[in-house]
């Protein structure tokens, strides 16, 4: 028996063919793609089968499943129900015990090379991975078994990509990401603590109707999503380009809302879409609610200095400056602009002055 596809799961539902059409819009918007590519999204869901997904769980705290369940952009009821056959997953599913187990030796053996493997979490490595079992062995064995028959892997969260706080120092379970045990599958880090519950459905959005993973950073994370600096789209970078920071929490400048960096803000160093995609269906993220970003989705952020050390080498106006400086540079930029100006001026008359004297 075929899977269904996308628009008969839909058609069944009752959602008209104009719904169906402004999904398609809504979701192209949601990838950031042009208008144009509405109508290739509705051909691909009116003509592929949906993917069988199976979500496995190692080392975690399930923020990831609880982030991606609170989806607006496109609804996670339609990216689940609809879009892909989430056949395992021991969070959701109903099943337990050995007939949930029976699910991923059947959706491997009927789906061979065509199913997603979605992996919240990581596997722990020592004591030949007793620090983390699932269904009776370690995971790091069922991550491997799985991920053998799998078309592809996304990594959620910084758990399952970098290896989060479980591979912090001294890190006695070596707890391991998931690309350092998973060495010959195409595999896309979608990091956060928890991820962006609309980038997280994005990016399964676009797989779904392209058949192909999103264009790749050299790190492995999507472009659309991780291109860019939450600096580089924050609403206080003015304030940092100013030299205007807040020095203590709540003082006069934080009520003004400038810049978090000298309270320890990670923005500048942090490549996410907080900054315009949000959290809770764009109503706002860290910054705006006036703490900094913590920047829990880089490599390793727990072991670099802990949340409100500041960064001390970011580049600004094309020299080596840190921040503490900028105030300082543009003053002094700004005051030989002035004295420029004065002198020029001053020359300028004396000019004119000189050329009235020879007439």
């Amino acid at each position: 028996m075929q899977t269904e596809t996308f628009y008969e799961v839909m058609r069944r539902q009752g959602i008209t063919r104009r719904s169906f059409l402004k999904f398609c819009s809504l979701t192209a918007a949601s990838l950031g793609l042009a208008p144009s590519f509405a109508p290739k999204i509705a051909h691909a869901m009116e003509t592929k089968q949906r993917t069988p997904v199976i979500w496995l769980h190692g080392l975690e705290c399930t923020c990831c499943s609880e982030s991606f369940i609170r989806s607006a952009h496109p609804l996670t009821k339609d990216v689940v129900l609809s879009m892909l056959s989430l056949d395992y997953d021991d969070t959701l599913m109903a099943a337990a015990g050995h007939q949930a187990e029976e699910i991923i030796a059947d959706i491997r053996k009927k789906y061979k090379g065509n199913f997603i493997l979605a992996v919240e979490g990581n596997p722990p490595l020592n004591e030949d991975g007793m620090y983390c079992i699932h269904g009776g062995r370690p995971f790091v064995e069922v991550l491997k078994e799985t991920a053998a028959d799998a078309k592809a892997i996304i990594s959620w969260g910084s758990c399952a990509s970098w290896g989060c706080v479980q591979a912090a120092k001294p890190n006695p379970t070596q707890a391991t990401p998931v690309h350092k045990v998973i060495t010959d599958k195409p595999i896309i880090k979608v990091p956060g603590c928890p991820p962006i519950a609309e980038v997280m459905t994005a990016v399964v959005t676009y797989m779904l109707t392209f058949d192909r993973i999103p264009e790749l950073d050299r790190q492995g994370r999507p472009k659309m999503f991780y291109g860019q600096r939450i600096h580089d789209k924050c609403y206080r970078r003015p304030h940092f380009d100013a030299g205007q920071f807040v020095e203590e929490w709540d003082d006069e400048a934080a009520r003004k809302g400038f810049c978090l960096y000298k309270m320890g803000c990670k923005g500048p160093t942090t490549y996410n879409a907080c900054s315009t995609v949000r959290w809770n269906n764009g109503v706002s993220f860290p910054i705006q609610s006036g703490h900094g970003c913590i920047g829990c989705s880089e490599d390793g952020f727990w072991d670099k200095g802990g949340f409100y050390n500041r960064v001390t080498d970011i580049k600004q106006f094309g020299i080596e400056s840190n921040a503490d400086k900028v105030g300082g540079t543009v003053a002094a930029i700004a005051g030989a602009a002035v004295v420029a100006h004065a002198a020029v001026s001053a020359l300028s008359r004396a000019r004119n002055d000189q050329s009235k004297g020879g007439k």
